[in-house]
């Protein structure tokens, strides 16, 4: 394990008599010398592994040295310092025998260290025992764990050090993290590679961050194959869970892919989803229930679905789902008896690998066909990969920060468009959100509002202002660790609150390519917004 171990002693040295010449030493003939002692303060060693302790098998002083046997295994790399009073001979001895390996103390670095150290250290209680020409000190530490590590147990620490290093919060939800990992060695069961991911997840619930959680190895693969452009389950993209009436809570579906097998049994955005495979999910995380949507092509999955009033039961074959993340239509409507308007419509449903590429098609598409005006819809987009946010903003932006990534001490990165990757930045641009717009829509909802590139419309987004990263175990398993926090470009922090938009849009505005025309072009519809209106500042 890691980390640096302090021992501060305080303790009565009984003094050797150096003029003794100690040749050899016998433990069944053992020579009685004199002794005198002396009352000192502290006496410090450190190591970079765990407290391992040794005692010596035989003496030889003929070079100011002492040989001696380590009763664990790893010892002490490197005794940094044993710091006593000057020409003192000490020999420091634990009680807890293992391996034996042999490591040698010179005694010729000994240093006067009463009136350096006196005011640097905690004093602690340690009585010297003297025999047999052994002078042993018991130190007062804490205990850490000392039975040689299992390979269960170097997956567990693999896991705490990746949380270590990367997770945001360094007070670790008010715990010791570093205590954390020891109590859980000495008392966690870890025999099997079960036991060790119970363990693992029992580690990441006292950090109560929804975000940060850990997959197992297929659940792994799945995550990583969503994000690059295409899955095997049934197409639907699921909101959190939402109560229905005072009794019943389900989780909501966002968007039903095309074509994929979802969208063929008829379910829609809004529907709710009250069991899979008739488990409830009423107390079923986003993530669990994501999970067991998927699985093997072919095989079937069972959903209880409320739809309005109506709840169904259907039976659906999972399939391998292409994620095209982009859809996009050019609208064709009145312009006020100055000729038409040409608005190129572009919905993003999620930020997969493929996001940007297929935004910078569509935008090249619509261009081909002399478009006026940009329409970017994000309603019900809960995010992907982050990267692609960013290269996405560049894409509207000529200039400006997309967003400051900060950790527990502030600001530690700052995201720019310097116009090198802009192909859109002229024609006059709008953004649709609503509360299922999330993560990186909402930092490329933020940074085109805060650099007054677009008009937001709709309702406040989710409010996810935190950022997660995959990380790999060495078993393929894997952690998903929230590991900043970000701020808009106007230093706004919307963790919990969302970006709020410019304007309103009617209450049954669609989210199709083919109903936004259709409220465009019909100056009677109740979804009807002005063409002009929908990007007037």
């Amino acid at each position: 394990m890691d980390g640096v171990h302090h021992i501060v002693v305080s303790s009565t040295i009984n003094h050797i008599n150096p003029n003794h010449n100690f040749k050899s030493f016998s433990s069944s003939s053992p020579k009685i010398l004199q002794w005198r002692s002396m009352t000192s303060n502290v006496a410090e060693a450190r190591t970079r592994s765990p407290l391992r302790c040794f005692q010596c098998s035989r003496i030889d002083f003929s070079e100011g040295r002492i040989g001696c046997c380590s009763l664990f295994q790893p010892l002490w790399k490197k005794l940094h310092k044993v710091l006593l009073h000057q020409n003192d001979m000490i020999f420091i001895r634990c009680f807890q025998p293992q391996k034996v390996t042999q490591y040698v103390i010179n005694l010729r670095k000994i240093v006067n260290w009463k009136e350096k150290l006196k005011h640097d250290f905690n004093i602690l209680f340690v009585r010297v025992v003297v025999g047999v020409l052994v002078t042993s000190i018991s130190f007062a530490v804490n205990k850490t764990p000392s039975l040689a590590l299992t390979e269960e147990n170097i997956l567990f620490l693999e896991a705490w050090k990746t949380i270590d290093r990367a997770y945001v919060d360094k007070k670790f939800n008010g715990q010791s993290w570093f205590r954390y990992r020891e109590t859980a060695l000495r008392n966690e069961p870890m025999n099997t590679r079960e036991e060790t991911y119970t363990a693992i997840r029992k580690m990441l619930a006292t950090l109560d961050d929804p975000f940060t959680r850990f997959l197992e190895p297929e659940k792994f693969k799945s995550l990583r194959s969503g994000t690059q452009g295409a899955l095997t389950g049934v197409g639907l993209s699921i909101g959190y869970p939402t109560v229905i009436d005072e009794s019943t809570t389900g989780v909501v579906v966002i968007s039903s892919t095309p074509g994929a097998p979802a969208s063929r049994a008829g379910i829609i955005s809004g529907d709710v989803i009250l069991a899979i495979d008739g488990a409830s999910t009423g107390t079923m995380g986003i993530y669990d229930a994501a999970e067991r949507l998927q699985g093997p092509d072919g095989s079937l999955v069972e959903l209880t679905i409320r739809s309005g009033p109506e709840v169904k039961h259907m039976s659906l074959k999972r399939e391998k789902v292409s994620l095209n993340p982009v859809k996009s239509r050019l609208c064709e409507v009145a312009a006020g008896g100055k000729g038409t308007s040409r608005i190129g419509y572009i919905k993003l449903t999620t930020f997969n690998q493929n996001a940007s590429s297929a935004v910078k098609e569509a935008i090249e598409t619509l261009r081909r066909n002399n478009v006026n005006a940009f329409v970017l819809d994000l309603r019900d987009n809960s995010g992907g990969l982050f990267p692609e946010g960013i290269e996405l903003a560049k894409i509207w932006l000529e200039k400006g920060v997309i967003v400051y990534i900060c950790d527990s001490r502030g600001v530690r990165d700052i995201y720019e468009a310097d116009g090198s990757d802009a192909i859109a930045t002229s024609e006059p641009l709008a953004v649709l959100v609503n509360k299922a717009t999330a993560s990186a829509s909402e930092i490329l909802a933020g940074a085109l509002k805060d650099n007054k590139r677009a008009v937001l419309f709709g309702e406040p987004t989710f409010g996810k202002g935190k950022i997660q990263s995959v990380f790999e175990l060495s078993d393929g398993s894997g952690l998903v660790v929230t590991v900043a926090r970000y701020e808009t470009p106007a230093h706004t922090d919307i963790d919990k609150v969302g970006v709020i938009p410019d304007h309103p849009l009617p209450a049954s505005f669609p989210k199709d390519e083919d109903g936004f025309c259709r409220c465009l072009k019909d100056p009677g519809s109740a979804c009807q917004l002005n063409n002009v209106a929908l990007f007037a500042r």
